[in-house]
């Protein structure tokens, strides 16, 4: 008889045991252990601790091996960027279009939405859940000579590009640049080594990868954010109850403030001459030119299956649209 309560006991306490288990987090960060990302991390498992979610951060330099251990089981989950999350989560993944967020307020007001328990079916897709989105800054254009600060200008230069963000292959051809396939462990040495005339990343790459040595003498960082780069937790979506997984979601958007505090250094740290500043006259056209392209990305071109959900541009579109109704793309026949 007590042998028999002995196992009912522990049958029952299992439950318990296994929701305490920590899950282990393959992290990417192009430093390591000591790079922002990771701190970042560091400081959300402190915060969702106290739902007693437990999570064992494992470090990365690759972001291919990061994504690849995850796929192959090696981790419960993983953190990485929007360009290689997309395919667990297509809708969150396109938060990244280019264009798609002029500013940071637009990405606020995104964030805030997305983190809101009416967005939780929009988290999950094919056995995959978004448990966190953290920005890691607007992605800037680096280049080697002042001159190259129109569409125009980039016509042939050659400029580092992911070989697997394919919405960035088809802006670079769009262009007619031309593109010098990448990853993110070897863009910044090719800039800086002057293998290609531009590179495309968020300013903290201007220090932690030196990229101020790819700008000089002659070049500089053009002051328009092509894009909002964001770090996603991404789970499989068996390992937390729908609850806790929300609650994690809630977590990782209260941290937003301290996030963008360290965006803000990391652009404040490239000194004012060294930005390369663009007539408000030109901006307008380069928004059209990125909606044109976005629609492209979002419909599938040439027969290539598309990149871009509609679902997030249309939400995008709205916000924009809040924010400055007097765009032309507002009224356009067209619209995200």
């Amino acid at each position: 008889m007590r042998k028999f309560l002995a196992t009912a006991t522990l049958s029952l306490m299992a439950p318990a045991y296994a929701a305490a288990e920590p899950l282990s987090v393959c992290v990417f960060d192009v430093i390591g252990a000591n790079g922002d990302v990771f701190n970042v991390m560091k400081d959300y498992a402190l915060e969702v601790k106290s739902l007693g979610v437990d999570l064992e951060l494992k470090p990365y330099t690759d972001e291919g091996v990061a994504v690849g251990d995850f796929n192959a089981g090696q981790c419960d989950a993983v953190a990485a960027t929007d360009l290689r999350t997309r395919p667990f989560n297509k809708f969150t993944g396109t938060i990244s279009a280019v264009g798609a967020l002029p500013s940071y307020d637009n990405l606020e007001t995104l964030l805030a939405t997305l983190a809101q328990p009416k967005a939780a079916s929009f988290m999950k897709q094919e056995g995959y859940e978004v448990l966190g989105i953290f920005p890691v800054g607007a992605g800037y254009l680096f280049v080697n000579d002042r001159s190259i600060n129109t569409a125009g200008a980039l016509a042939g230069k050659r400029m580092a590009t992911l070989e697997y963000q394919k919405d960035a292959i088809h802006m670079v051809d769009y262009v007619k640049a031309t593109v010098v396939p990448s990853d993110i462990t070897n863009f910044a040495g090719k800039f800086n080594n002057g293998s290609v005339d531009t590179a495309y990343a968020p300013a903290f790459a201007y220090e932690a990868l030196e990229l101020y040595k790819g700008i000089e003498p002659n070049g500089g960082v053009v002051d328009y954010p092509l894009a909002q780069l964001t770090v996603q937790l991404i789970a499989r979506d068996d390992k937390l109850d729908d609850e806790t997984a929300q609650q994690a979601r809630e977590a990782a958007w209260g941290m937003h403030g301290q996030v963008m505090s360290l965006i803000d250094s990391q652009e404040s740290a490239i000194p004012d001459e060294k930005w390369i500043r663009i007539p408000d006259s030109d901006i307008v056209g380069y928004q059209e030119m990125f909606r044109e392209n976005r629609l492209e990305m979002r419909d599938g071109v040439n027969g290539a299956p598309s990149v871009y959900d509609a679902r997030m541009l249309k939400l995008m579109a709205n916000i924009r649209c809040a924010s400055n109704p007097g765009a032309a793309e507002c009224t356009a026949a067209n619209r995200e």
